[in-house]
């Protein structure tokens, strides 16, 4: 089956979508990107990211070409023509086609705006939760503003086949001591009950997920400190997890070879992951 995707207002087979070589997406990774989960033929956390895709596209001087409303709109037909079940929808926004040069083109260029669908059957049931992640530190050497959801992810890509090459699934990133976050995804240990993950700033993207966590975390009267902690305090955690839209909570087990805790996937990444998944059932547009 080919899928449908959704290209500057018009619903087309993926094979007959075709965006401009001028595009700055293509030429300057001038753009931003969010993804959505499905469950069930449903959103998850829809609003959330309509609004950091807001955010995003403003603190790089983009106009949003499209309203929310219409955005959801979007979002449910290319789940009901691909028929989705489980899967994500992957949302990207340029700044539009333009002769190449460094200095933004007219404010009234038309943007760029693709959407696609992805099918991940099981999603929710996915059996590293039950395994646990393997990572490895390495050097964040990324640019300042990583709180910008941008398209320019070549590092996280490099971070992601260094993590293969030493055998593990993912790599944290670090930078002057402190781990920074996954590769495409945030970072938290537990240490005596208590979760602890790096506070928003520049440093980190402010995770949709993320925030939904630590609002569950906390109503189940689970102990939060969001502060940043060492490569040393990770690997002395008890428990260690990362979130993501795609991963949801999926445990950490191993930091660089040796095991975070037991070695095995803790109690509280396992009761996280249940309320997160189950809420966000209920929630679910």
């Amino acid at each position: 089956m080919t899928r449908t995707v959704y290209l500057n207002g018009a619903y087309l087979p993926e094979d007959q979508a075709k965006v401009s070589i001028f595009d700055r997406g293509f030429l300057f990774a001038d753009g931003v990107y969010e993804v959505t989960s499905v469950l069930g033929g449903k959103l998850l956390d829809f609003e959330g990211h309509a609004v950091r895709l807001q955010r995003s596209l403003s603190e790089l001087e983009i106009t949003n070409p499209i309203s929310k409303d219409d955005l959801l709109e979007v979002h449910r037909e290319l789940v009901r023509l691909n028929e989705i079940d489980d899967g994500l929808i992957y949302l990207q926004i340029t700044r539009g086609a333009a002769d190449r040069d460094f200095a933004y083109p007219p404010a009234d260029t038309p943007c760029t705006i693709v959407l696609f669908t992805q099918a991940k059957p099981g999603l929710a049931e996915n059996p590293m939760a039950q395994t646990g992640l393997k990572v490895i530190s390495i050097e964040d050497q990324r640019w300042g503003r990583r709180d910008i959801k941008t398209v320019q992810l070549l590092y996280p890509s490099m971070g992601k086949m260094m993590a293969k090459a030493a055998g593990a699934h993912d790599a944290w990133m670090v930078e002057d001591g402190f781990v920074t976050e996954g590769t495409s995804n945030n970072a938290y240990i537990v240490k005596n009950g208590k979760i602890i993950t790096r506070h928003l700033g520049h440093e980190i993207l402010h995770g949709i997920t993320r925030a939904a966590v630590l609002r569950f975390a906390r109503e189940a009267q689970m102990e939060v400190e969001e502060r940043a902690f060492t490569l040393d305090e990770a690997k002395d955690a008890d428990e260690a997890f990362i979130t993501s839209a795609s991963m949801f909570v999926m445990p950490v087990v191993e930091l660089d070879g040796a095991p975070i805790g037991t070695g095995k996937v803790g109690q509280v990444a396992s009761r996280l992951r249940e309320i997160y998944v189950d809420e966000s059932r209920k929630a679910a547009i």
